[in-house]
């Protein structure tokens, strides 16, 4: 093929643009656009888990870590874990979301956690 009549990777995505506009023009209400393209509902719940204090106790002890190195790993302070242990205050957000991965891998994550203790006391 010669230079001429060899397509770019611009000449073609304008030509498969213009194709995609003038179905756009035919088509008459949000509805039709499925004629021609793939719609799909997902509705998703990712929300992380909620956590009582006896739960985030029972994810440390699990992981068989005192609150200090706990706190440590999930980037908080001891006061925080704490503070959740008693009642006081619900950890949120991505703290939960950790401690959902735990309960579900409990070994690969106790694992990690010494890893990192090991790495840690050894610097």
């Amino acid at each position: 093929m010669n230079k001429k009549t060899e397509k770019t990777v611009g000449s073609e995505l304008v030509e498969r643009l213009e194709r995609f506009a003038k179905k756009l023009e035919a088509v008459d209400s949000v509805d039709d656009l499925s004629t021609f393209l793939t719609v799909r509902k997902v509705k998703l719940s990712l929300s992380p888990a909620t956590f009582s204090g006896e739960q985030v106790k029972a994810v440390r002890e699990s992981l068989q870590v005192s609150q200090a190195v706990f706190a440590d790993f999930l980037g908080v302070s001891v006061g925080a874990v704490r503070d959740w242990e008693q009642g006081i205050n619900e950890p949120i957000g991505p703290v939960c979301r950790i401690m959902e991965e735990i309960t579900n891998d409990l070994k690969s994550w106790s694992r990690r956690i010494r890893e990192l203790a090991n790495v840690t006391a050894s610097c």
